[in-house]
């Protein structure tokens, strides 16, 4: 093992020593060939697969902008024009108007939407009791449609909200006339010769693996239904060796034009300090709270679970992984820096 891989390993058997830990997965490369581990402590192996939460945004519009290339899907139209206005009716009331028709594709993807969110408010916290069920898109709908907006659309600020993915979900299925299962397989999956990263069906078994069960605090949690119903929001299941393929294969623009990169990375503030872009977070602290050390730029997604996928365009750095655990999402941004520094970046 050479010098950076003992330390990431050192890293990780030292995090997994925290409370709540049962189990970390960290794989890191180097776009020059210097760095390439791929680890684990704790009852975590180096090639688990393991829930990849809302990182399955990111994968959610690699598709999209193939669509876009393909010239079958416009992200400037409204949703309308892809989906049934019946099933949007009422999902956007604010302050008296009703924005439900008018919501545009992009709308969903760079979080301007407004819409609310059905997990964050609402089912976040049955997955942390243990309570499973199954719900459909419309379902989610039904929730949101309950729930007051968080603003209108394009008020200047990205609102967090799995509803909009749901939505996308729903629009890649009309777009493609396939289920989104198939169409992650065509244009994902099989483009980068994967065999373990997939969307999760508790009803359809991959190859009889179960992934790395899903900790809140001690508690481990059985939410095969629920898992199985977050689709494009955040139902894949991968490892860290095709997360991090994929994080290659999506900044390197094999997937598609990476002249979309222009729209796709400009950013909206969300929550200090993340912004959000195309199904993009970008992670940088500023300098006064850093003791005016400068600290690199993070782009990518993390997911509620702890799970990371990141590019640091700095360094040439990719970093993926996840700490299995619902108890603390916001655990791998610093974690991240930690990774930088130990890799010797």
């Amino acid at each position: 093992m050479n010098d950076s891989n003992a330390r990431l390993q050192q890293l990780i058997d030292k995090e997994s020593q925290k409370g709540h830990t049962h189990g970390v997965v960290l794989g890191v490369q180097s776009a020059d060939g210097r760095v390439d581990f791929q680890g684990a402590a704790g009852s975590a192996s180096p090639d688990s697969p393991y829930f990849i939460a809302s990182v399955s945004k990111t994968y959610t519009v690699a598709v999209l902008m193939q669509l876009v290339d393909e010239g079958r899907l416009d992200l400037d139209a409204p949703i309308t024009d892809y989906l049934s206005p019946d099933m949007l009716t009422g999902i956007h009331v604010y302050q008296g108007t009703d924005y439900s028709h008018q919501l545009k594709v992009y709308q969903l993807i760079h979080q301007t939407s407004g819409l609310a969110d059905y997990f964050e408010g609402h089912l976040a916290e049955d997955f942390k009791q243990n309570i499973d069920r199954e719900y459909s898109v419309e379902d989610t709908l039904a929730i949101a449609r309950g729930m007051p907006p968080t603003a209108a659309p394009d008020s200047g600020k990205s609102h967090y909200s799995d509803t909009n993915y749901q939505l996308l979900g729903a629009i890649i299925e009309s777009v493609t006339g396939q289920p989104i299962a198939a169409a992650f397989k065509a244009y994902i999956f099989d483009r980068l010769g994967f065999q373990e990263t997939y969307l999760y069906d508790c009803h359809q078994p991959h190859n009889g693996e179960l992934p790395l069960p899903l900790y809140h605090q001690d508690k481990a949690l059985a939410l095969p239904l629920a898992l199985t119903s977050e689709r494009g929001a955040g139902g894949i299941v991968s490892n860290t060796a095709e997360s991090l393929r994929f994080l290659r294969a999506f900044f390197d623009g094999e997937l598609f034009d990476a002249s979309h990169f222009s729209r796709m990375l400009q950013w909206n503030s969300m929550f200090f300090p993340l912004e959000y872009g195309y199904g993009l977070m970008r992670f940088k602290l500023p300098r006064w709270m850093t003791l005016f050390r400068e600290t690199p730029e993070l782009i990518g997604h993390s997911g509620a679970s702890g799970s990371f996928a990141f590019y640091a365009p700095s360094k040439k750095i990719y970093i993926a992984g996840t700490f299995n655990q619902f108890d603390k999402p916001s655990r791998p941004f610093n974690f991240m820096l930690k990774v930088i520094n130990a890799a010797g970046f």
